[in-house]
C-alpha cells in the first residue's frame, strides 16, 4: 500500500522528539511533521478539560497538513484525551503510555518505579493498567519540575541533578529493579538517570514499542510513502533555540502561533 502523506506527531514540547527520533530511525523514508506545544508545557499540571482542548487543537493544525496518522507523543495527552480525540476525528491515533507491562514481567524483585508526571500518573487509563499488577510494587513519583528544565534547556544543570536525586534515591531504597520512565521528555535525562541508579536497575521508555506500532499499522491499514522525498518539519509555538540545540541543527524548524 502506498500513502504519501506524513505521519503527524505532537507532544506538549520538545520531549516527544524521543519518540519522533525511534520512529525516524525505523522508518526513515517515512515524512514527518512535527508539533512542539511548548508555549502550553508541561501539560501534567493541567486539568483533564484543558489536556482535551489542547490535544483537539495540536490534531487539528496536524489535520490541515493532511497528517495520514497522528501520534500522541505525550504520555499526559495519551491518557487524558486519546478517547475523545479517537471518538472525534476520523484518522488513526497511536498513543504512548508508561511501559509497565515489560517491566512487570522482567522485574525479579516484584518492585518496580514510574516517573511521570502528576497528569499521567493521576489519569482514569493509568490506574486501571496498574491495577493489572497487583502482585508488583508500583513506586509512583511525579517528577515535578524536570520538563520545565528541560523545555528550558537545562538538562545538564545542577537543578536537575538535584531534582534527580531526590526522585530516584527513595525507589533504589525500595529496592527498585526497573524504571519506567512516563514522560516522553525524560529519555532525555537517561544519561543523568544512570549516573544515580545501580548498573542493575534497567531503565525502560516507550520508544521503540511506539515506533513498531506505527509500522504496523502504516503495514496493516494506513500505507507507506513511495516517493523519493522523505522530509521532516518541525514547528514550536516558543522560541526554537532549545529545540534546534536537541536536534543538532539538522533539520528545518519552523516557529509558528497555532
Amino acid at each position: 500500500m502506498e500513502n504519501n502523506e506524513a505521519i503527524g506527531i505532537f507532544d506538549s514540547g520538545i520531549g516527544g522528539t524521543s519518540i519522533w527520533s525511534a520512529i525516524h530511525e525505523l522508518l526513515p523514508n517515512e515524512k514527518t511533521i512535527y508539533l512542539a506545544d511548548s508555549k502550553n508545557a508541561p501539560y501534567g499540571q493541567k486539568t483533564k478539560e484543558e489536556i482535551i482542548a489542547l490535544s483537539m487543537k495540536n490534531t487539528e493544525f496536524l489535520l490541515n497538513m493532511n497528517c495520514k496518522l497522528i501520534v500522541v507523543a505525550c504520555n499526559t495527552a495519551t491518557t487524558n484525551a486519546i478517547q475523545e480525540l479517537r471518538a472525534k476525528y476520523d484518522v488513526p491515533f497511536i498513543g504512548i503510555e508508561p511501559a509497565i507491562k515489560p517491566a512487570v514481567l522482567h522485574s525479579k524483585t516484584q518492585i518496580i518505579g514510574v516517573l511521570a508526571t502528576q497528569g499521567t500518573l493521576s489519569s482514569t487509563l493509568f490506574n486501571k493498567t496498574t491495577e493489572k499488577y497487583q502482585d508488583t510494587k508500583i513506586i509512583e513519583q511525579v517528577g515535578n519540575g524536570l520538563v520545565q528544565l528541560i523545555e528550558s534547556g537545562q538538562i545538564n544543570s545542577p537543578e536537575m541533578t538535584q531534582l534527580l536525586n531526590s526522585y530516584l534515591k527513595p525507589m533504589i531504597e525500595a529496592n527498585i529493579d526497573y524504571l519506567v520512565l512516563g514522560c516522553s521528555h525524560y529519555p532525555y535525562l537517561i544519561p543523568q538517570i544512570k549516573a544515580i541508579l545501580p548498573n542493575h536497575i534497567q531503565i525502560i521508555d516507550s520508544g521503540e514499542a511506539v515506533a513498531k506500532q506505527t509500522q504496523k499499522l502504516l503495514s496493516e491499514t494506513i500505507g507507506f510513502n513511495s516517493s523519493t522525498k522523505s522530509e521532516t518539519v518541525f514547528y514550536t509555538n516558543t522560541d526554537s533555540s532549545v529545540l534546534k540545540q536537541i536536534l543538532g541543527n539538522k533539520y528545518k524548524v519552523q516557529e509558528k502561533e497555532f
